[in-house]
């Protein structure tokens, strides 16, 4: 059965789908004839309204869970108001400041990106998600803190403050002056580079002899660069906040469905190729339930956004994922300010 377009329906049939899913969104539950008779000022007494709903299932915009019920929306339903009926509500100066507050918090740019992930999580009530590339960071001293006679702690330190540290294996025949002399080393290559721009200067000026280290030394400053892959600054990062917004008091009813939804999150691969897949988009792609295979399921929708910078450059993808009876209306213009902020930051 195909699907009417919105020009195909009468005005009547219009404004009673239009109210029906606007109170299945807001309530989670089906709508009955009555509820609309009552709200919607239409003067359409509840058995006209019965008589509209049931052209609307039978033209696969409305569903009835039970015999008794009332109707929601639906896949295909949903698409038709996301696509031609929805009116879209801009984020209050309020949200926009909560969003923007995060984004403005000193400290590593991937702490100031989960923070405002953070932010749009908890005033969309869903989970939210942010696709970014890994900065490398300007770094900008390195050390060794000794573990034992034959292992040691290699640390970085960025210039935003960031630390890392990863446990190695020293030399045969390293001595304690040989583990501050590539430490004294390796800060003077890096401080003020990135890690990619001081493995080259290094490898320079080992390949030349201009480095004056001794043997055990060099091999320590190999190992000590080795622990950081060469590819790290390349993998894209993912980021998901707010999961427990999932768990709501109308999802309660279906914690099977919770429970696949959060194990699909889990699997952080997937979501970052699902992610990917709206680079190049326009503007937020929306996807409801079963058109995103990865979670058709556990019947939930995502949001995302392409992240562009000043030169329209895209830098990321930021979205949500909720139920397919999320607001729509609401969270779209959300997405789209914090992809701005994102871009912001990211420029």
């Amino acid at each position: 059965m195909m699907t009417p377009s919105i020009p195909e329906l009468t005005d009547r049939a219009r404004d009673v789908f239009r109210l029906v899913v606007e109170a299945y969104i807001e309530t989670g539950t089906p709508v009955g004839s009555k509820t609309i008779a009552l709200a919607s000022g239409l003067n359409l007494s509840p058995a006209s309204i019965r008589g509209v709903m049931q052209d609307l299932e039978n033209a696969g915009l409305l569903a009835a869970p039970h015999t008794s019920a009332g109707r929601m929306p639906t896949q295909s339903g949903l698409r038709l108001f996301v696509d031609g009926m929805m009116h879209a509500v801009a984020p209050t100066s309020e949200e926009r400041r909560a969003i923007e507050a995060r984004a403005s918090n000193a400290g590593p740019v991937e702490e100031a990106i989960a923070a405002t992930t953070a932010a749009l999580s908890g005033l969309s009530a869903c989970a939210g998600l942010v696709l970014v590339p890994k900065r490398e960071a300007v770094l900008r001293q390195f050390g060794f803190v000794p573990l034992g006679p034959d292992r040691a702690l290699a640390v970085l330190v960025g210039e935003d403050g960031s630390v890392e540290n990863r446990v190695i294996e020293l030399p045969a025949g390293m001595t304690p002056g040989g583990v501050e002399a590539a430490a004294n080393y390796l800060s003077a290559a890096l401080a003020g580079r990135t890690l990619s721009e001081a493995r080259r200067r290094i490898a320079a000026e080992i390949g030349e002899e201009r480095a004056r280290l001794d043997r055990a030394t060099r091999a320590l400053v190999d190992r000590g660069l080795a622990v950081w892959s060469e590819d790290g600054g390349h993998r894209p990062v993912l980021i998901v906040r707010g999961q427990a917004n999932l768990i709501d008091p109308a999802a309660a009813a279906d914690l099977d469905r919770v429970r696949g939804l959060l194990d699909e999150l889990e699997g952080k691969e997937e979501i970052a190729r699902l992610l990917d897949g709206a680079r190049e988009a326009e503007s937020a792609r929306i996807f409801i339930g079963s058109e995103n295979k990865l979670f058709a399921l556990s019947g939930s929708s995502v949001i995302a956004q392409p992240v562009r910078a000043l030169d329209g450059q895209v830098v990321g993808v930021v979205g949500v994922i909720g139920p397919t009876r999320l607001n729509y209306a609401r969270v779209v213009p959300m997405v789209d300010f914090t992809a701005a902020t994102l871009a912001r930051l990211l420029s």
